[in-house]
Protein backbone atom coordinates (compact mmCIF):
# COMPACT_ATOMS: atom_id res chain seq x y z
CA UNK A 1 0.00 0.00 0.00
CA UNK A 2 1.28 3.49 -1.12
CA UNK A 3 1.06 6.76 1.23
CA UNK A 4 0.42 10.48 1.18
CA UNK A 5 3.22 10.49 3.85
CA UNK A 6 5.65 8.70 0.78
CA UNK A 7 5.34 5.16 2.56
CA UNK A 8 4.89 1.86 1.10
CA UNK A 9 3.54 -0.85 3.85
CA UNK A 10 3.71 -4.18 3.59
CA UNK A 11 0.69 -6.55 4.34
CA UNK A 12 0.63 -10.18 4.61
CA UNK A 13 -2.87 -11.69 3.28
CA UNK A 14 -4.09 -14.28 5.80
CA UNK A 15 -7.44 -16.47 5.79
CA UNK A 16 -8.70 -13.74 8.37
CA UNK A 17 -7.93 -10.41 6.04
CA UNK A 18 -4.67 -8.44 6.33
CA UNK A 19 -1.64 -8.46 8.68
CA UNK A 20 0.64 -5.92 8.84
CA UNK A 21 3.97 -6.76 7.84
CA UNK A 22 6.64 -4.15 7.72
CA UNK A 23 7.38 -0.73 6.19
CA UNK A 24 9.43 -0.19 3.35
CA UNK A 25 11.52 2.86 2.59
CA UNK A 26 10.01 6.25 3.28
CA UNK A 27 10.97 9.19 1.18
CA UNK A 28 9.50 12.57 -0.03
CA UNK A 29 6.43 12.51 -1.85
CA UNK A 30 3.01 10.71 -2.11
CA UNK A 31 2.94 7.64 -3.56
CA UNK A 32 0.61 7.64 -6.21
CA UNK A 33 0.62 4.14 -8.05
CA UNK A 34 2.62 0.84 -7.42
CA UNK A 35 3.51 -2.23 -9.78
CA UNK A 36 4.82 -5.60 -8.59
CA UNK A 37 8.10 -7.35 -10.32
CA UNK A 38 6.83 -10.44 -11.04
CA UNK A 39 9.04 -12.39 -9.38
CA UNK A 40 7.83 -10.60 -6.27
CA UNK A 41 11.29 -9.37 -5.40
CA UNK A 42 10.94 -5.95 -5.83
CA UNK A 43 8.39 -2.79 -6.22
CA UNK A 44 8.28 -0.25 -8.36
CA UNK A 45 6.36 2.98 -7.10
CA UNK A 46 5.00 6.49 -8.63
CA UNK A 47 6.03 9.73 -7.20
CA UNK A 48 5.66 13.00 -8.01
CA UNK A 49 8.44 14.02 -10.89
CA UNK A 50 9.89 10.82 -9.86
CA UNK A 51 9.51 6.85 -9.36
CA UNK A 52 11.28 4.35 -7.08
CA UNK A 53 12.19 0.65 -7.41
CA UNK A 54 12.22 -0.79 -3.72
CA UNK A 55 14.15 -4.29 -2.91
CA UNK A 56 11.00 -5.94 -1.12
CA UNK A 57 13.31 -8.30 1.54
CA UNK A 58 15.84 -5.36 2.71
CA UNK A 59 12.96 -2.46 2.39
CA UNK A 60 15.58 -0.21 0.63
CA UNK A 61 14.85 2.08 -2.32
CA UNK A 62 17.49 0.79 -4.80
CA UNK A 63 16.91 2.81 -7.93
CA UNK A 64 15.11 6.32 -8.10
CA UNK A 65 14.82 8.03 -11.32
CA UNK A 66 13.95 11.63 -12.39
CA UNK A 67 10.60 11.22 -14.68
CA UNK A 68 10.88 15.37 -16.13
CA UNK A 69 14.87 15.99 -15.55
CA UNK A 70 14.74 17.50 -19.45
CA UNK A 71 11.80 19.97 -19.05
CA UNK A 72 13.85 23.34 -19.06
CA UNK A 73 13.70 25.39 -15.58
CA UNK A 74 11.46 28.24 -16.38
CA UNK A 75 8.92 25.88 -17.57
CA UNK A 76 9.48 23.22 -15.24
CA UNK A 77 5.87 22.24 -13.92
CA UNK A 78 5.30 19.28 -11.47
CA UNK A 79 4.89 15.83 -13.03
CA UNK A 80 2.60 13.15 -11.30
CA UNK A 81 3.60 9.71 -12.39
CA UNK A 82 -0.57 8.58 -12.86
CA UNK A 83 0.48 4.81 -13.12
CA UNK A 84 3.20 2.29 -13.44
CA UNK A 85 4.08 -1.37 -14.47
CA UNK A 86 6.91 -3.52 -13.56
CA UNK A 87 7.66 -5.69 -16.65
CA UNK A 88 9.46 -8.85 -16.42
CA UNK A 89 12.45 -8.08 -18.71
CA UNK A 90 13.36 -5.40 -16.15
CA UNK A 91 11.60 -2.59 -17.61
CA UNK A 92 9.60 0.25 -15.82
CA UNK A 93 6.46 1.68 -17.95
CA UNK A 94 4.89 4.85 -16.66
CA UNK A 95 2.38 7.06 -17.49
CA UNK A 96 2.20 10.79 -16.29
CA UNK A 97 0.76 13.94 -16.32
CA UNK A 98 2.65 15.23 -19.42
CA UNK A 99 0.39 12.78 -21.50
CA UNK A 100 3.84 10.77 -21.94
CA UNK A 101 3.92 6.94 -21.55
CA UNK A 102 7.62 6.42 -20.94
CA UNK A 103 10.33 2.95 -20.68
CA UNK A 104 13.18 2.90 -17.99
CA UNK A 105 15.48 0.89 -17.53
CA UNK A 106 15.19 0.23 -14.04
CA UNK A 107 18.85 -1.47 -12.78
CA UNK A 108 21.30 1.78 -15.00
CA UNK A 109 18.09 4.01 -14.58
CA UNK A 110 18.16 5.25 -17.82
CA UNK A 111 15.63 5.73 -20.28
CA UNK A 112 14.57 3.48 -23.11
CA UNK A 113 11.48 4.91 -25.03
CA UNK A 114 9.22 7.98 -24.83
CA UNK A 115 5.97 8.20 -26.76
CA UNK A 116 4.01 11.67 -26.00
CA UNK A 117 0.62 10.12 -26.33
CA UNK A 118 -2.06 13.06 -25.41
CA UNK A 119 -1.65 16.57 -24.52
CA UNK A 120 -3.65 15.97 -21.59
CA UNK A 121 -2.52 13.41 -18.63
CA UNK A 122 -2.44 9.68 -19.03
CA UNK A 123 -4.68 8.95 -16.02
CA UNK A 124 -4.32 4.98 -15.87
CA UNK A 125 -2.73 1.87 -18.09
CA UNK A 126 -2.60 -2.02 -18.05
CA UNK A 127 -0.23 -4.46 -19.97
CA UNK A 128 -1.21 -7.78 -21.48
CA UNK A 129 -0.61 -10.87 -20.19
CA UNK A 130 2.55 -11.87 -22.68
CA UNK A 131 3.90 -7.82 -22.65
CA UNK A 132 3.62 -6.78 -25.71
CA UNK A 133 0.63 -4.76 -25.41
CA UNK A 134 0.11 -1.90 -23.44
CA UNK A 135 -3.57 -0.08 -23.36
CA UNK A 136 -3.68 3.79 -21.80
CA UNK A 137 -6.33 6.37 -20.62
CA UNK A 138 -6.26 9.87 -20.66
CA UNK A 139 -8.07 12.96 -19.32
CA UNK A 140 -9.42 13.95 -22.80
CA UNK A 141 -11.11 10.82 -23.20
CA UNK A 142 -9.27 9.02 -25.16
CA UNK A 143 -7.39 5.29 -24.96
CA UNK A 144 -4.37 4.44 -27.24
CA UNK A 145 -3.01 1.03 -27.61
CA UNK A 146 1.18 0.50 -27.45
CA UNK A 147 2.18 -2.47 -29.15
CA UNK A 148 6.14 -4.52 -29.15
CA UNK A 149 6.69 -5.03 -32.82
CA UNK A 150 10.00 -5.89 -34.63
CA UNK A 151 11.40 -3.01 -36.78
CA UNK A 152 12.06 -5.92 -39.50
CA UNK A 153 9.97 -8.68 -40.84
CA UNK A 154 11.59 -11.65 -39.16
CA UNK A 155 14.17 -9.66 -36.82
CA UNK A 156 15.32 -9.98 -33.55
CA UNK A 157 14.97 -6.08 -32.73
CA UNK A 158 11.55 -4.68 -31.16
CA UNK A 159 10.34 -1.75 -30.57
CA UNK A 160 7.19 -0.30 -28.90
CA UNK A 161 4.55 1.29 -31.28
CA UNK A 162 1.65 3.51 -30.55
CA UNK A 163 -0.77 1.76 -32.88
CA UNK A 164 -4.37 2.60 -32.00
CA UNK A 165 -6.08 5.49 -30.89
CA UNK A 166 -9.88 5.28 -29.86
CA UNK A 167 -12.22 7.35 -28.47
CA UNK A 168 -15.12 6.41 -27.37
CA UNK A 169 -15.33 8.32 -23.74
CA UNK A 170 -16.30 12.03 -22.96
CA UNK A 171 -14.09 12.17 -19.78
CA UNK A 172 -11.28 11.22 -18.00
CA UNK A 173 -10.73 7.56 -18.58
CA UNK A 174 -9.32 6.08 -14.91
CA UNK A 175 -9.55 2.44 -15.34
CA UNK A 176 -8.03 0.08 -18.30
CA UNK A 177 -7.70 -3.79 -18.22
CA UNK A 178 -5.96 -5.67 -20.91
CA UNK A 179 -7.73 -8.97 -21.94
CA UNK A 180 -6.38 -11.64 -23.83
CA UNK A 181 -9.01 -10.29 -26.78
CA UNK A 182 -10.31 -6.89 -25.76
CA UNK A 183 -9.14 -3.69 -24.54
CA UNK A 184 -11.69 -2.54 -21.41
CA UNK A 185 -12.15 1.26 -20.34
CA UNK A 186 -13.83 2.70 -17.83
CA UNK A 187 -13.48 6.89 -16.92
CA UNK A 188 -15.75 9.82 -14.88
CA UNK A 189 -18.94 9.05 -18.11
CA UNK A 190 -20.17 5.87 -16.22
CA UNK A 191 -19.53 3.79 -19.06
CA UNK A 192 -17.61 0.80 -19.12
CA UNK A 193 -16.45 -0.12 -22.94
CA UNK A 194 -15.54 -3.02 -24.19
CA UNK A 195 -13.11 -2.94 -27.45
CA UNK A 196 -12.14 -6.27 -28.98
CA UNK A 197 -8.50 -6.79 -30.74
CA UNK A 198 -10.04 -8.25 -34.05
CA UNK A 199 -6.64 -10.13 -34.50
CA UNK A 200 -7.50 -12.40 -31.48
CA UNK A 201 -11.17 -12.86 -32.27
CA UNK A 202 -13.21 -14.58 -34.61
CA UNK A 203 -14.51 -11.79 -37.17
CA UNK A 204 -18.38 -12.47 -36.97
CA UNK A 205 -18.63 -13.95 -33.60
CA UNK A 206 -20.45 -11.82 -30.67
CA UNK A 207 -17.04 -11.18 -29.10
CA UNK A 208 -16.20 -9.25 -32.27
CA UNK A 209 -19.03 -6.46 -31.40
CA UNK A 210 -17.85 -3.20 -29.54
CA UNK A 211 -19.77 -2.72 -26.48
CA UNK A 212 -20.98 -0.21 -24.75
CA UNK A 213 -21.79 -0.45 -20.73
CA UNK A 214 -23.63 2.58 -18.90
CA UNK A 215 -24.41 2.55 -15.79
CA UNK A 216 -26.30 2.73 -13.15
CA UNK A 217 -27.79 -0.40 -13.44
CA UNK A 218 -31.16 0.84 -11.27
CA UNK A 219 -33.95 3.21 -11.90
CA UNK A 220 -33.14 7.14 -10.80
CA UNK A 221 -36.99 8.12 -11.38
CA UNK A 222 -40.22 7.20 -9.62
CA UNK A 223 -43.91 7.70 -10.59
CA UNK A 224 -46.64 8.59 -8.38
CA UNK A 225 -49.30 7.04 -10.92
CA UNK A 226 -52.41 8.59 -9.49
CA UNK A 227 -51.23 12.26 -8.80
CA UNK A 228 -49.22 12.29 -12.09
CA UNK A 229 -46.09 13.09 -10.78
CA UNK A 230 -42.41 11.95 -11.41
CA UNK A 231 -39.49 12.16 -8.80
CA UNK A 232 -36.24 12.06 -10.30
CA UNK A 233 -33.03 11.16 -8.38
CA UNK A 234 -29.99 13.15 -8.82
CA UNK A 235 -26.74 12.55 -6.39
CA UNK A 236 -27.50 15.34 -3.96
CA UNK A 237 -30.93 16.52 -4.57
CA UNK A 238 -34.04 15.42 -5.73
CA UNK A 239 -36.70 17.23 -8.13
CA UNK A 240 -40.39 16.58 -8.34
CA UNK A 241 -42.27 17.54 -11.42
CA UNK A 242 -45.73 17.12 -12.59
CA UNK A 243 -46.62 15.42 -15.63
CA UNK A 244 -47.69 17.77 -19.04
CA UNK A 245 -50.59 16.88 -20.92
CA UNK A 246 -52.17 16.53 -24.20
CA UNK A 247 -55.80 16.85 -25.80
CA UNK A 248 -54.85 15.82 -29.19
CA UNK A 249 -55.05 12.13 -30.53
CA UNK A 250 -52.84 11.45 -33.83
CA UNK A 251 -51.13 8.64 -36.19
CA UNK A 252 -48.77 6.72 -34.86
CA UNK A 253 -45.36 8.59 -34.56
CA UNK A 254 -47.19 11.87 -34.82
CA UNK A 255 -46.00 14.32 -32.00
CA UNK A 256 -49.26 15.77 -30.13
CA UNK A 257 -49.72 19.00 -28.81
CA UNK A 258 -49.05 19.98 -25.46
CA UNK A 259 -52.03 21.78 -23.31
CA UNK A 260 -50.40 21.82 -20.19
CA UNK A 261 -46.47 22.28 -19.74
CA UNK A 262 -44.60 19.90 -17.26
CA UNK A 263 -44.13 22.11 -13.84
CA UNK A 264 -41.11 21.61 -11.70
CA UNK A 265 -42.67 21.79 -8.11
CA UNK A 266 -40.05 20.90 -5.86
CA UNK A 267 -36.07 20.45 -5.16
CA UNK A 268 -34.80 18.93 -2.11
CA UNK A 269 -31.37 19.30 -1.28
CA UNK A 270 -29.41 16.42 0.79
CA UNK A 271 -27.42 17.78 3.30
CA UNK A 272 -23.93 16.55 3.74
CA UNK A 273 -21.15 15.01 1.20
CA UNK A 274 -22.47 12.04 0.86
CA UNK A 275 -25.11 10.61 -2.15
CA UNK A 276 -28.08 9.97 -2.53
CA UNK A 277 -28.53 6.09 -2.81
CA UNK A 278 -32.19 5.30 -3.92
CA UNK A 279 -35.65 7.55 -3.39
CA UNK A 280 -39.23 6.85 -4.10
CA UNK A 281 -42.69 8.91 -3.89
CA UNK A 282 -45.92 7.71 -2.94
CA UNK A 283 -49.02 6.79 -5.72
CA UNK A 284 -50.70 9.83 -4.04
CA UNK A 285 -48.03 11.89 -4.29
CA UNK A 286 -47.94 13.15 -0.65
CA UNK A 287 -44.91 11.04 0.85
CA UNK A 288 -41.39 11.77 -0.62
CA UNK A 289 -38.81 8.89 0.94
CA UNK A 290 -34.70 8.75 0.49
CA UNK A 291 -31.65 7.27 2.26
CA UNK A 292 -27.79 8.08 1.68
CA UNK A 293 -25.11 5.75 3.35
CA UNK A 294 -25.91 6.90 6.80
CA UNK A 295 -29.33 8.76 7.10
CA UNK A 296 -33.06 8.15 6.21
CA UNK A 297 -35.26 10.70 5.01
CA UNK A 298 -39.30 11.00 5.18
CA UNK A 299 -41.19 14.35 3.63
CA UNK A 300 -45.12 14.66 3.88
CA UNK A 301 -45.85 16.58 0.42
CA UNK A 302 -49.05 19.06 0.77
CA UNK A 303 -50.59 19.90 -2.44
CA UNK A 304 -52.66 23.21 -2.00
CA UNK A 305 -54.33 24.25 -5.66
CA UNK A 306 -50.90 24.98 -7.65
CA UNK A 307 -48.85 25.61 -4.50
CA UNK A 308 -46.75 22.82 -2.98
CA UNK A 309 -45.30 22.64 0.50
CA UNK A 310 -43.22 20.14 2.50
CA UNK A 311 -42.61 19.05 5.50
CA UNK A 312 -40.54 16.55 7.48
CA UNK A 313 -41.38 13.85 9.12
CA UNK A 314 -39.75 13.41 12.53
CA UNK A 315 -39.10 10.55 15.04
CA UNK A 316 -38.40 8.28 12.15
CA UNK A 317 -37.72 4.86 13.49
CA UNK A 318 -34.37 4.15 13.39
CA UNK A 319 -33.36 1.88 10.90
CA UNK A 320 -30.02 -0.66 9.69
CA UNK A 321 -28.52 1.92 7.27
CA UNK A 322 -28.32 2.05 4.04
CA UNK A 323 -31.67 1.66 2.65
CA UNK A 324 -30.98 0.08 -0.78
CA UNK A 325 -34.15 0.73 -2.00
CA UNK A 326 -37.47 2.40 -1.32
CA UNK A 327 -40.98 0.95 -2.22
CA UNK A 328 -44.82 2.42 -1.36
CA UNK A 329 -47.75 0.41 -1.36
CA UNK A 330 -50.37 1.09 -4.26
CA UNK A 331 -52.92 2.40 -1.43
CA UNK A 332 -49.64 4.77 0.00
CA UNK A 333 -50.25 3.42 3.24
CA UNK A 334 -47.11 1.87 3.99
CA UNK A 335 -43.62 1.77 3.03
CA UNK A 336 -40.87 -1.14 2.01
CA UNK A 337 -37.71 -0.26 3.44
CA UNK A 338 -34.64 -2.96 1.60
CA UNK A 339 -31.84 -3.35 4.10
CA UNK A 340 -28.80 -5.68 4.63
CA UNK A 341 -28.98 -9.43 5.59
CA UNK A 342 -31.87 -10.07 3.18
CA UNK A 343 -34.19 -8.01 5.32
CA UNK A 344 -36.97 -5.63 4.56
CA UNK A 345 -38.31 -3.05 7.06
CA UNK A 346 -42.17 -2.37 6.74
CA UNK A 347 -43.30 1.08 8.13
CA UNK A 348 -46.81 2.12 7.96
CA UNK A 349 -47.04 5.88 6.87
CA UNK A 350 -50.03 8.04 9.06
CA UNK A 351 -51.88 10.79 8.57
CA UNK A 352 -51.43 14.08 8.95
CA UNK A 353 -47.36 13.39 8.73
CA UNK A 354 -45.87 10.13 10.78
CA UNK A 355 -44.61 7.04 10.74
CA UNK A 356 -44.51 3.70 12.90
CA UNK A 357 -42.17 0.15 12.28
CA UNK A 358 -44.36 -2.28 11.78
CA UNK A 359 -42.29 -5.53 10.57
CA UNK A 360 -39.45 -6.89 9.50
CA UNK A 361 -39.65 -9.60 7.24
CA UNK A 362 -36.34 -11.75 6.81
CA UNK A 363 -35.65 -15.04 4.42
CA UNK A 364 -36.11 -18.43 6.12
CA UNK A 365 -32.57 -18.83 5.85
CA UNK A 366 -30.01 -16.15 6.38
CA UNK A 367 -28.32 -14.31 3.79
CA UNK A 368 -25.27 -11.85 4.12
CA UNK A 369 -26.30 -10.05 1.34
CA UNK A 370 -28.35 -6.87 0.93
CA UNK A 371 -32.09 -6.45 -0.69
CA UNK A 372 -31.41 -4.11 -3.81
CA UNK A 373 -35.13 -4.42 -5.58
CA UNK A 374 -38.35 -4.96 -4.29
CA UNK A 375 -42.19 -5.23 -5.98
CA UNK A 376 -45.65 -5.23 -4.31
CA UNK A 377 -48.36 -6.07 -5.66
CA UNK A 378 -51.59 -3.85 -6.49
CA UNK A 379 -53.77 -5.35 -4.10
CA UNK A 380 -51.27 -4.94 -0.96
CA UNK A 381 -51.04 -8.98 -0.50
CA UNK A 382 -47.74 -9.69 -1.87
CA UNK A 383 -44.20 -8.44 -1.44
CA UNK A 384 -40.96 -9.86 -3.60
CA UNK A 385 -37.56 -8.78 -2.69
CA UNK A 386 -34.36 -9.44 -4.76
CA UNK A 387 -31.28 -10.14 -2.34
CA UNK A 388 -27.37 -9.66 -3.93
CA UNK A 389 -27.04 -13.97 -4.08
CA UNK A 390 -30.01 -13.61 -6.69
CA UNK A 391 -32.39 -15.16 -4.46
CA UNK A 392 -35.90 -13.87 -4.94
CA UNK A 393 -38.12 -14.26 -2.31
CA UNK A 394 -42.10 -13.68 -1.91
CA UNK A 395 -43.68 -12.65 1.17
CA UNK A 396 -47.27 -12.41 2.56
CA UNK A 397 -48.21 -8.94 3.79
CA UNK A 398 -51.33 -9.95 5.34
CA UNK A 399 -49.96 -12.30 7.52
CA UNK A 400 -46.13 -11.14 7.44
CA UNK A 401 -45.15 -14.71 6.19
CA UNK A 402 -42.43 -15.55 4.06
CA UNK A 403 -44.38 -17.63 1.17
CA UNK A 404 -42.17 -19.28 -1.44
CA UNK A 405 -38.56 -18.60 -3.13
CA UNK A 406 -37.97 -18.54 -6.66
CA UNK A 407 -35.93 -20.41 -8.30
CA UNK A 408 -32.76 -19.43 -8.60
CA UNK A 409 -31.28 -18.87 -11.99
CA UNK A 410 -27.80 -18.43 -13.14
CA UNK A 411 -27.90 -14.22 -13.79
CA UNK A 412 -28.14 -10.96 -11.57
CA UNK A 413 -32.11 -10.19 -11.82
CA UNK A 414 -32.30 -6.25 -12.87
CA UNK A 415 -36.04 -6.03 -12.85
CA UNK A 416 -39.21 -6.86 -11.13
CA UNK A 417 -42.81 -6.62 -11.14
CA UNK A 418 -45.81 -7.86 -9.98
CA UNK A 419 -49.12 -7.94 -12.66
CA UNK A 420 -51.91 -6.00 -10.59
CA UNK A 421 -54.62 -8.83 -12.17
CA UNK A 422 -52.73 -11.91 -11.77
CA UNK A 423 -49.85 -11.60 -9.37
CA UNK A 424 -47.95 -13.06 -11.62
CA UNK A 425 -44.45 -12.52 -10.68
CA UNK A 426 -42.52 -11.34 -14.15
CA UNK A 427 -38.26 -11.25 -13.78
CA UNK A 428 -35.78 -9.60 -15.85
CA UNK A 429 -31.83 -11.03 -15.91
CA UNK A 430 -28.66 -9.39 -16.73
CA UNK A 431 -29.06 -12.25 -19.07
CA UNK A 432 -32.14 -10.59 -20.76
CA UNK A 433 -33.88 -13.47 -20.17
CA UNK A 434 -37.57 -12.96 -19.14
CA UNK A 435 -39.45 -15.40 -16.51
CA UNK A 436 -43.03 -15.56 -14.73
CA UNK A 437 -43.87 -16.96 -12.12
CA UNK A 438 -47.13 -17.60 -10.60
CA UNK A 439 -47.39 -16.24 -6.73
CA UNK A 440 -50.53 -18.22 -5.68
CA UNK A 441 -49.05 -21.11 -7.54
CA UNK A 442 -45.96 -21.15 -6.50
CA UNK A 443 -44.42 -22.34 -9.76
CA UNK A 444 -43.50 -20.63 -13.15
CA UNK A 445 -46.54 -20.13 -15.83
CA UNK A 446 -47.11 -21.60 -19.27
CA UNK A 447 -46.05 -18.75 -20.87
CA UNK A 448 -42.63 -18.40 -18.82
CA UNK A 449 -42.43 -22.65 -20.08
CA UNK A 450 -42.82 -21.46 -23.67
CA UNK A 451 -40.25 -18.58 -23.98
CA UNK A 452 -37.95 -21.24 -22.27
CA UNK A 453 -38.63 -23.84 -24.72
CA UNK A 454 -38.72 -21.49 -27.73
CA UNK A 455 -35.79 -19.11 -26.31
CA UNK A 456 -36.18 -15.29 -27.33
CA UNK A 457 -34.61 -13.81 -30.22
CA UNK A 458 -30.63 -13.85 -30.97
CA UNK A 459 -31.03 -9.60 -31.33
CA UNK A 460 -32.77 -9.33 -28.09
CA UNK A 461 -30.68 -11.28 -26.22
CA UNK A 462 -27.45 -9.92 -27.56
CA UNK A 463 -28.59 -6.06 -26.00
CA UNK A 464 -25.86 -4.97 -23.78
CA UNK A 465 -27.90 -2.28 -21.39
CA UNK A 466 -30.04 -4.20 -18.85
CA UNK A 467 -34.10 -3.66 -18.64
CA UNK A 468 -34.15 -2.27 -15.33
CA UNK A 469 -38.22 -1.14 -15.11
CA UNK A 470 -41.01 -3.41 -15.56
CA UNK A 471 -44.98 -2.37 -15.89
CA UNK A 472 -48.01 -3.31 -17.50
CA UNK A 473 -50.69 -1.75 -19.39
CA UNK A 474 -53.93 -1.26 -17.47
CA UNK A 475 -56.29 -1.51 -20.19
CA UNK A 476 -54.75 -4.86 -21.77
CA UNK A 477 -53.53 -7.41 -19.50
CA UNK A 478 -51.64 -9.18 -21.84
CA UNK A 479 -49.02 -6.35 -22.23
CA UNK A 480 -45.91 -6.26 -20.49
CA UNK A 481 -44.08 -2.77 -20.32
CA UNK A 482 -40.03 -3.11 -20.08
CA UNK A 483 -37.46 -0.75 -21.11
CA UNK A 484 -33.64 -0.24 -20.61
CA UNK A 485 -31.61 2.81 -21.32
CA UNK A 486 -31.99 3.02 -24.96
CA UNK A 487 -35.63 1.24 -26.42
CA UNK A 488 -39.23 0.88 -24.74
CA UNK A 489 -41.02 -2.50 -25.74
CA UNK A 490 -44.26 -3.18 -25.46
CA UNK A 491 -44.45 -7.63 -24.61
CA UNK A 492 -47.71 -8.81 -26.08
CA UNK A 493 -48.06 -12.39 -24.53
CA UNK A 494 -51.09 -12.89 -26.80
CA UNK A 495 -48.87 -13.23 -30.04
CA UNK A 496 -45.84 -15.93 -30.96
CA UNK A 497 -42.62 -15.20 -30.23
CA UNK A 498 -40.44 -14.77 -33.08
CA UNK A 499 -38.01 -16.55 -34.42
CA UNK A 500 -34.10 -16.16 -35.81
CA UNK A 501 -35.43 -15.80 -38.86
CA UNK A 502 -38.06 -12.80 -38.24
CA UNK A 503 -36.99 -9.33 -38.08
CA UNK A 504 -37.16 -8.23 -34.63
CA UNK A 505 -37.70 -4.38 -34.73
CA UNK A 506 -40.44 -4.92 -37.35
CA UNK A 507 -42.50 -2.05 -36.67
CA UNK A 508 -41.66 -0.39 -39.73
CA UNK A 509 -41.80 -2.60 -42.12
CA UNK A 510 -45.32 -3.97 -40.68
CA UNK A 511 -46.74 -0.43 -41.62
CA UNK A 512 -45.62 -1.07 -45.84
CA UNK A 513 -47.47 -4.86 -45.52
CA UNK A 514 -50.87 -4.89 -46.86
CA UNK A 515 -53.61 -6.42 -43.85
CA UNK A 516 -52.99 -10.11 -44.30
CA UNK A 517 -49.26 -9.99 -45.18
CA UNK A 518 -49.37 -7.86 -41.74
CA UNK A 519 -51.22 -10.88 -39.28
CA UNK A 520 -49.29 -13.40 -40.31
CA UNK A 521 -46.11 -11.67 -39.48
CA UNK A 522 -46.89 -10.42 -36.43
CA UNK A 523 -44.84 -11.05 -33.19
CA UNK A 524 -44.92 -10.46 -29.56
CA UNK A 525 -42.49 -7.77 -29.29
CA UNK A 526 -42.67 -4.40 -30.13
CA UNK A 527 -40.12 -2.69 -29.75
CA UNK A 528 -38.98 1.48 -29.82
CA UNK A 529 -36.43 3.79 -29.79
CA UNK A 530 -37.31 7.14 -30.78
CA UNK A 531 -38.73 7.93 -27.61
CA UNK A 532 -36.93 11.35 -25.81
Amino acid sequence: IGCEDGSVKLFQVVPSGVQFEKNLDRQKGRILCLSWHPSGTHLAAGSIDCLRVLDVRSGRTVQRIMVNYHVPKPKKRECVVWSIAFLASGTVVTSDSFGRVQFWDWERGTLQESHTVSSTAVLSMAVSEHEDSIVVGTAAGATYQLQLLPLKTGGQEKRWVRTKPFQHHTHDVRAVVHSPTALISGGLDAQLVIRPLMEKVQRKSYEAALRRITFPHRRLVSCARRARLLLFQFSQHLELWRLGSTNGTGKDGEVLPVCRVPEHLLQLKSKGPEHIYCSCVSPCGSWVAYSTASRFHLYRVQHEGDSVSVKKVPGVPKLLLPAYQLQCASDSGRLFVASDRGSVHVLQLLEPGGCKHLHTLRPPTESREAVYLLAVSADGSWLAAVSGDWEVHVYSLKHFKHHCTVPVYSSAVTAIAIHPATNNLVIAYSDQQLFEFSIPEKQYTAWSRTVQNCGLHRVWLERDSPITHITFNPKNPAHILLHDLYMLCVLDKSLPLPDNSALLLNQSALRQLPEPARQRQLHAFKICKKFQ
